[in-house]
């Protein structure tokens, strides 16, 4: 086990314009906050080339290959799109993927079929799923069950559904992971989550730019904020902030195997 006080953003989107023009910035913030490593998230094809790039160039950050369950005008994923893309050292992870009934509405069909999708490039590439699952927890589950997502594993990340279904996707061996609505004046029912699921099955994430924590709600996110969804954890369950950064650290070298240093 991991003792010494370090966090890891296990979900975060640097390549995005809000924060892609001052990456030096954002580093330097990491560092100060005892932040080790990032895992910069696929959402498109399109832009996975600089997702990798950014990998490539900075020892302490990975990428994932995904397409999000949001965006419909782009190229679909195929398995063995995915699987070729996945084959990389930096490449740690398949997503982000899921079902987000909250934004699209009508027949989303194409987007259980591009969810079942990247659960088969999972599986044959050995590397763990990103899910994303809003408004539509019961098909999400459904479908991990019927794809065997388990046999991956994975995350289900910035997570706002209930007890029940967390304590459901740990079931199927799923980690769940919290983002700074944990932090949230209203999120009353998230933190009684965050109290209760294992901390051997839990994350931290920034989903930056987006959902900075509290005391820097309605500013642009980054990395070097999650030691704040690290300090409510520990709040909200009475233990030390060392043990939920120490614990969420040698769980996420756990999850994403391939990234743990040598």
């Amino acid at each position: 086990m991991l003792t010494h006080r370090m966090y890891i953003d296990s979900h975060c989107h640097i390549n995005f314009p809000e924060l892609a023009g001052r990456l030096p910035e954002v580093f330097d913030l990491m560092a100060q906050n005892a932040v080790s490593h990032a895992l910069c998230i696929g959402v498109e094809l399109e832009k996975f080339p600089k997702i990798l790039a950014l990998a490539e160039a900075h020892p302490n950050v990975y990428a994932s290959v995904g397409v999000h369950p949001d965006h419909e005008d782009c190229t679909e994923p195929s398995v063995e799109g995915l699987v070729a893309l996945a084959d990389h050292a930096k490449v740690v992870a398949i997503g982000e993927t899921g079902l987000d009934y909250f934004r699209l509405t009508g027949d989303l069909e194409w987007q259980r079929e591009r969810f079942r999708t990247h659960i088969r490039a999972a599986r044959q590439c050995r590397k763990p799923l990103v899910i994303h699952t809003r408004s539509a927890a019961d098909d999400t589950l459904q479908i991990m069950r019927e794809e065997n997502a388990g046999e991956a594993g994975g995350v289900m990340h910035c997570f706002t559904e209930s007890l029940a279904v967390a304590e459901a996707a740990v079931d199927l061996g799923f980690y769940i992971s919290f983002s700074g609505i944990v932090t949230f004046k209203n999120a009353a029912a998230l933190r009684e989550v965050a109290a209760a699921i294992p901390l051997e099955r839990m994350l931290i994430e920034t989903d930056s730019p987006y959902l900075a924590p509290v005391p820097h709600r309605g500013k642009t996110n980054e990395p070097g904020f999650v030691k704040h969804v690290a300090e409510e954890i520990a709040r909200v369950r009475g233990i030390p902030v060392e043990a939920v950064g120490a614990a969420t650290s040698e769980n996420f070298f756990r999850l994403f195997a391939s990234a743990r240093p040598a």
